[in-house]
């Protein structure tokens, strides 16, 4: 059991570091400290002494050399139990250091800031921090090493006590290990940069944080936590304000609530139920929005989630209660407190803010034969001028102006829905989703059996091309009047003539939008 007479504390992240010192000293533990921590001590009326008054050597080059002194990484790392170490110890006047208390440099914190300098970043790399943490834990069966200011009060605790155990300490190195592995992975990353890097570079490195457990995965009877990735400029990040966990289930369905809400410039929602949309709709307000999409699919809708691009005020709150009995989740930017107050009455009801910082150049995707790594599918929330230059119409009736701009809408929607997907809509809100399914015919059938009368003068949009006529013969019957698609079909003459011959408009945009 390991007892403590001298140790190093020096922290850029001051929490809990006053009591924790005060803590040792009741113990009669010898504080070593460098500048601010020293200063912080002395302020607080804790006993400490300089680094350099131990050493014998002073901070120099603006303070990138502190720590690294041989008295220092001698104390720590020499073998109390090998006689030629204690020897050659005591030769060169090492005193055992037995604890180290060190957070690093904010790197990660600083590279996130807007406008930070190459210059700036720089020197928040840690050196001195990072081979303290190492040398001490390479040594963990005498050295105690503390990286996380979570660890204080238990480490406390059992000095107070008996003492710090081989378990002890073997978890406390292993949180050092992983903590300066993420470290490094995050300057390296910066390194590389956003113009620097090769797309798909030889090496993928990354870093995951524990960020909670979960009540359970897809099913009760999995275990699941989910971990956040650290130093991530490119990540969505979210604040839960109400109701009771998220699980694994809710987590993956909010994702793909906001990135349908994303897809559009305007007030839009989109109601998800499991990992598909079920309405989506476009509107001169939020809670019209809202309102049109629920509307879209109403009993799919009972137990869904909802995401939304805009802040929830009081009117689409109160639109949500007055036409939904059960939700899940609202998702959206942010809540009035007003409209936070009336969605609280719900007990359950899951109400998150989100906060996306900017769009990954890359998608992921773990599978059992490894990480699939892909270009992200840009979204087409401000792509009207591009989608009006690339988009051809490939038959004889030609599309109106208010034409393309429902046909963009569908568009945008079916990038969204699981493939393979048929979406249909009307006054830009969505009247038919079929998602999801093996046969291209089938899923135009699920989405004229959702729309019902309402097929009658709606768009089509479809995430890839029609293998062959069947589906435009079913949407001619369907009373569909134009149909959005990417082309590219060796059948492509056939399924032209097909809407030749039944009078519908058909555009063609030479891009396909998957979405597995």
């Amino acid at each position: 059991m390991l007892k403590v007479k001298r140790a190093i504390i020096s922290v850029s992240d001051k929490t809990g570091i006053i009591d924790f010192a005060k803590g040792l000293r009741e113990l009669g533990v010898e504080i070593l400290s460098t500048g601010g921590t020293l200063a912080t001590f002395e302020k607080n009326g804790i006993k400490a002494s300089s680094i350099s008054s131990f050493t014998g050597f002073p901070e120099i080059l603006d303070g990138r050399v502190k720590t690294l002194h041989p008295k220092i990484f001698g104390g720590l790392l020499f073998l109390r139990e090998e006689e030629r170490h204690v020897r050659q110890a005591e030769e060169h006047g090492i005193v055992p250091v037995d604890m180290v208390v060190v957070n690093l440099y904010p790197f990660e914190q600083t590279i996130r800031k807007e406008g930070v300098t190459f210059e700036e970043a720089i020197e928040q790399i840690d050196i001195g921090g990072p081979s303290l943490l190492r040398a001490a834990s390479k040594n963990f069966h005498s050295v105690a090493v503390l990286c996380d200011p979570a660890d204080y009060e238990w480490v406390l605790k059992g000095l107070k006590g008996e003492g710090l155990s081989e378990a002890d300490l073997t978890r406390l190195a292993t949180k050092v290990f992983q903590r300066t592995s993420a470290y490094d992975r995050a300057i390296a990353a910066y390194f590389e940069g956003p113009g620097k890097k090769e797309l798909f570079p030889e090496r993928l490195d990354f870093s995951f944080k524990k960020g909670a457990s979960l009540r359970y995965g897809e099913n009760p009877h999995q275990k699941a936590a989910v971990y956040g990735a650290t130093g991530s400029k490119e990540a969505l990040s979210i604040r839960a304000l109400h109701g009771k966990e998220l699980s694994y289930n809710n987590l993956i369905d909010l994702e793909s609530a906001w990135d349908g809400a994303q897809e559009f410039e305007e007030p839009a929602a989109c109601v998800i139920k499991h990992n598909t949309p079920c309405g989506m709709a476009s509107a001169g307000s939020p809670e019209e929005a809202v309102s049109r999409a629920i509307d879209c699919d109403p009993d799919s809708a009972f137990g869904g989630i909802i995401g939304l691009n805009r802040p929830c005020g009081v009117k689409t709150a109160e639109t949500i209660l007055a036409k939904l009995g059960f939700l899940e989740v609202i998702i959206c930017p942010s809540f009035e407190p007003e409209a936070l107050e009336k969605l609280s009455t719900r007990k359950n009801l899951r109400l998150v803010e989100a906060v996306q910082t900017r769009e990954s150049p890359l998608s992921y995707r773990y599978s059992k034969l490894g990480l699939l790594v892909q270009e992200t599918d840009p979204s087409l929330r401000a792509g009207w001028n591009a989608f009006r230059e690339q988009a051809k119409c490939v038959t004889q009736k030609k599309p109106l102006a208010e034409d393309l701009e429902e046909l963009f809408f569908a568009w945008r929607c079916a990038k969204v829905v699981k493939s393979n997907a048929i979406v249909l809509s009307k006054g830009r809100k969505t009247v038919g989703i079929g998602g999801g399914q093996v046969s291209r015919i089938d899923a135009v059938k699920i989405a004229c059996e959702k729309a019902g009368e309402k097929t009658r003068e709606s768009y089509l949009a479809s995430d890839a091309f029609f293998p062959m006529p069947d589906s435009i013969e079913k949407a001619s019957q369907a009373g569909i009047r134009a149909i959005v698609q990417p082309g590219g079909s060796v059948r492509d003459a056939e399924v032209i003539q097909a809407a030749d011959r039944l009078g519908l408009i058909m555009i063609f945009t030479g891009a396909r939008h998957f979405r597995h």
